[in-house]
């Protein structure tokens, strides 16, 4: 499921400013989600290997970094380095490592202190993260791999992000998913929380 921005039409060109950031070169939207694809299901396949959930730095900000650049070094130019420029919705630029430290060790503490549950824990990481907005491209894609990575380290029943509510792939868990942010934002974690596991 990629949520993070516009990603209707085979044929939309990719934008100069955008075409500039990227590593291939491409023409459209649908290249750019069939790289990134590829890209993100070649990391996903590394996360989750017993060698990588086994590994006790998960919740630190190296791993963090790690990941986003196994999932976009291919694709974007700056993937595991924090944006420099200021985002609508995200945090200042200069404020993104502090947070993203605060949170993770947040999420830590969740845990050894059974605060949450492993998959609600991961489930608040995620959304902190994303109100972060610490990438400039993959913010939501990163956190939902963070938190399965999270989840399945401890063995716990895999995350689903809405895989169940959408059956006939009409973009109806898009809509849900983004619906259940909003309600996070405004403090409602419960419909996030239904949805990772629907």
């Amino acid at each position: 499921m990629a949520v993070d921005g516009p990603r209707a039409g085979a044929d939309v060109p990719i934008a100069p400013e955008e075409r500039s950031l990227l590593v291939p070169s491409l023409s459209t939207r649908a290249q750019l989600d069939e790289v990134e694809r590829l890209a993100i299901n070649a990391a996903r396949l590394w996360a989750m290997r017993g060698a990588v959930l086994r590994r006790d730095d998960l919740l630190a900000e190296s791993f963090v970094k790690e990941l986003h650049r196994r999932m976009f070094g291919g694709v974007w130019r700056g993937a595991g380095r924090y944006r420099t420029a200021e985002a609508g919705g995200g945090w200042e630029a200069r404020r993104i490592p502090g947070g993203v430290r605060m949170f993770l060790d947040d999420a830590e503490g969740w845990i050894r202190f059974s605060t949450y549950t492993v998959p609600e824990a991961a489930v608040r990481l995620h959304h902190r993260l994303i109100a972060i907005r610490p990438w400039s491209s993959g913010n939501g894609r990163h956190a939902r791999l963070l938190a399965d990575i999270v989840v399945a380290s401890h063995r716990e029943e895999p995350l689903t992000w809405g895989s169940g509510s959408d059956p006939a792939g009409s973009g109806l868990a898009s809509s849900l998913y983004m619906d259940a942010i909003r309600a996070a934002d405004a403090g409602d974690i419960a419909p996030l929380l239904e949805f990772a596991r629907s």
